[in-house]
């Protein structure tokens, strides 16, 4: 078992043998008179702190009048008509946000009392009043009337503008920090956030010292959870206000706000691009359903570019609307790295939105009676459908795949008594797996059966695959990523069994093989490495966190260890480290280990009230495959490099776990060397006190035996033994 780790002084943090410096200010307080310092006025004497200066510029854009905006070239009407006029401007700009009690006011020339043609509407955030302007500026009430709208604030902005043109000051080039730059680490080293308690902390996994390595520190920095983007350039934190993105390699400082009330959860678009923020309201009526708004904003800018409101019935994911309720994420993002389209579910539709215009595709949702589920490929605009039985049973189900922009269905599979449905898309694209529960004739029982599209192969043959033992639960089922395999997790006992499949044959057929079976697991969850070839067979909760690390390429265990109470598997965006973590939802053995990928534990780090461990992600590697290939053909040249710096390395560790050692043995020789001094020092108190006699020695005493006995207490008392009674 390997020891624990010296646990790591974060930056921030003084060490147990420091003390913070203390300022000498030179002041001599007898020469002082307190009656005549003046104090700056306001309860914080002007000092303010951070947060107090973010809580003000945030409610600076709530206030004012950044959520007005300004309607010209209105039609100019009487007052018989005044009415009508503001029900119609009510209702256009009424559709795009809340517009506030008495908060539509539309000039009237006193003289003739006729209306002046503009309006003014106060909408209840800056973000509508925005949207308001961006949708209706240039807007055609009719021939003689094309809305000019504004923001109120701009007016201010636009009278300060001076007469007369001055060149403005170039102010010189101040490049930011490389976003980057942690890519660049010269051990080739990755990072990783936590969090615990009020805790974030970033780490650098420094496997050759067998520790972390601190490198960022925030108490406080979330209200509820952090989030790398896809791509490993930001890290997101939720707040009250809204959300906040952060960058760097070391100092973390924050790149964007994105103004979102009581946001609950986010999601990145895969390429960084948009980011999406998502909030639920309780409704004033109990009768009524939670209110729902969802907004899209522009990472870099922090603009927002389009906002979704509704009822959370308007959100539902199902084809009936709300019996399956709204779930996360709401909005999902088509593969590739365009970011060029997502879309959502919606009663017999699904909703395709273009990210250019942030508009519906062909300004129109797909009809999909009765859809139920879909899904993206990872790396191409093709939609996978599904949609149950319908008609009583006479309308089979099917799975569809659609093109996307053209809307082309490119397969079809129609399945038949059909329980229910999920679809499992390779990471490449490649192949994507269909896992169908269907009814037994009699009704009363279900199976498992697997249908196999393979994607990029011609007219994409589909194959059926059905486990040796049909009635087999199937607990888990996982793509190897970049490659060809999958592992099922099957059976209904405590030892389920787990069979590997490859959707390349020997004789390279093109059918599906299995290459084993391992028998009697406690295993309940898969975690394929992220290249693939490793896996790790993981038995979460019932299981008490059983691991086992197994190679598939050569078909053998590497290695079985066991994390205790273990919730969370995370590999490493290489695949040489895995994380295993134990969080609060068990009160006891908090924190994280890390493990090589041959299951090796590297070290453990514990931490109370452990609620987040995650891999900072890294971008895809701009080597060809060709590039790659050659790598690995020459990968002993390169290795030896590493093989010197890993021999250094460890003659280090060497040195000082020696250094350690010898340390720990000198403090111990100078305790007992202390102790020895002490004993000699009390031996004339020993001598009086044994009367005399010189020696510490037991042996040269006897010991003697003597019995004391002591009467505590006598008390007499009459008993009665009922003679009385013969009398």
């Amino acid at each position: 078992m390997a020891e624990l780790a010296e646990t790591p002084v974060a930056p921030h943090r003084f060490a147990p043998d420091m003390q913070e410096p203390k300022i000498n200010l030179n002041i001599d307080w007898g020469q002082v008179n307190l009656d005549d310092i003046q104090l700056p006025p306001g309860e914080d004497f002007g000092i303010k702190s951070d947060d107090e200066e973010e809580e003000e510029e945030i409610l600076e854009t709530e206030t004012g009048f950044s959520n007005v905006i300004v309607v010209d070239n209105l039609p100019v009407v009487a007052p018989e008509k005044y009415e009508k006029l503001e029900s119609v401007i009510r209702k256009i700009f009424g559709q795009i946000g809340v517009i506030r009690e008495k908060g539509l006011w539309m000039p009237v020339d006193t003289e003739t009392g006729k209306s002046k043609g503009y309006a003014f509407i106060e909408y209840t955030t800056p973000q509508e009043a925005e949207t308001a302007r961006e949708q209706t500026n240039g807007y055609k009430l009719d021939k003689s009337h094309v809305f000019a709208v504004n923001m109120f604030d701009d007016f201010d902005k636009y009278m300060k503008v001076p007469d007369e043109w001055s060149a403005p000051e170039r102010k010189p080039y101040t490049p930011g920090e490389n976003l980057l730059a942690w890519l660049t680490d010269e051990r080739g080293r990755d990072q990783f956030v936590v969090r615990f308690g009020p805790e974030t902390e970033v780490y650098w996994n420094d496997a050759r010292q067998g520790k972390p390595d601190p490198v960022y520190h925030r108490s406080l920095w979330t209200d509820s959870f952090v989030q790398w983007s896809p791509l490993g350039t930001y890290l997101a934190t939720i707040h009250r206000q809204g959300a906040a993105t952060w960058g760097g390699a070391q100092t973390f400082n924050r790149l964007m706000r994105f103004i979102h009330p009581q946001v609950r959860f986010i999601d990145f678009s895969p390429s960084e691009k948009f980011l999406v923020t998502y909030s639920s309201h309780e409704p004033s009526n109990p009768r009524d359903t939670q209110r729902v708004t969802l907004n899209i904003f522009d990472v870099r800018s922090g603009k927002i570019l389009r906002e979704f409101k509704g009822s959370a019935d308007d959100f539902a994911t199902g084809g009936t609307g709300g019996v399956a309720g709204v779930s996360w994420p709401v909005f999902r993002w088509a593969g590739g790295r365009d970011d060029k389209y997502f879309a959502r579910i919606g009663k017999n539709s699904i909703s395709v939105y273009e990210t250019e215009t942030m508009g519906l595709l062909d300004k129109k949702s797909i009809k999909v009676d009765n859809v139920l589920d879909f899904s993206w490929s990872p790396t191409e605009p093709i939609l996978s459908l599904f949609v149950p039985e319908g008609g009583g049973g006479n309308q089979p189900a099917r799975v569809s795949l659609l093109q996307i922009p053209s809307r082309e269905e490119l397969r079809q599979k129609n399945l038949f008594s059909v329980s229910d449905c999920k679809m499992y898309w390779q990471s490449n694209g490649d192949y994507l797996a269909v896992k169908v529960d269907r009814y037994t004739k009699t009704k009363k029982s279900t199976y498992t059966g697997f249908e196999l599209f393979r994607t990029k192969e011609r007219d994409i043959p589909i194959e059926v695959l059905e486990l040796e033992n049909k009635n087999d639960k199937i607990v888990a089922f996982a793509w190897e990523p970049k490659g060809h395999r999958f592992a099922i997790i099957h059976g209904d006992g405590p030892r389920p069994d787990i069979s590997f499949y490859s959707m390349k044959s020997p004789n390279n057929v093109g059918r599906v093989t299995k290459l084993t079976t391992l028998k009697g697991k406690q295993a309940n969850a898969l975690y394929w490495s992220p290249i693939g070839r490793f896996i790790v067979l993981a038995g979460l909760k019932a299981y008490n966190g059983q691991l086992e690390f197994y190679n598939v390429d050569e078909l053998e265990t590497m290695a079985t260890a066991e994390h205790f109470m273990a919730t969370d598997v995370d590999w490493d965006p290489t695949g040489r480290y895995v994380a295993t973590s134990v969080t609060s939802v068990h009160q006891m053995e908090n924190g994280f280990n890390i493990w090589s990928f041959q299951g090796k534990l590297i070290y453990r780090l514990p931490r109370d009230r452990f609620f987040q461990f995650l891999w900072r992600p890294r971008p895809p590697t701009l080597l060809s495959p060709e590039e790659e290939a050659e790598i690995a053909r020459n990968l002993k040249k390169y290795s030896k490099r590493y093989e010197v710096e890993d021999q250094e390395s460890s003659i280090i560790l060497s040195t000082q776990e020696m250094e350690s050692r010898r340390k720990v043995i000198d403090e111990w020789k100078s305790w007992v060397a202390e102790w020895q001094r002490l004993h000699e020092e009390e031996k004339p108190l020993r001598q009086e006190l044994r009367d005399g006699e010189p020696s510490d020695e037991e042996e040269d005493y006897e010991a003697e035996e003597v019995e004391v006995e002591d009467i505590l207490n006598v008390e007499e008392e009459v008993v009665s033994y009922g003679f009385e009674q013969l009398d």
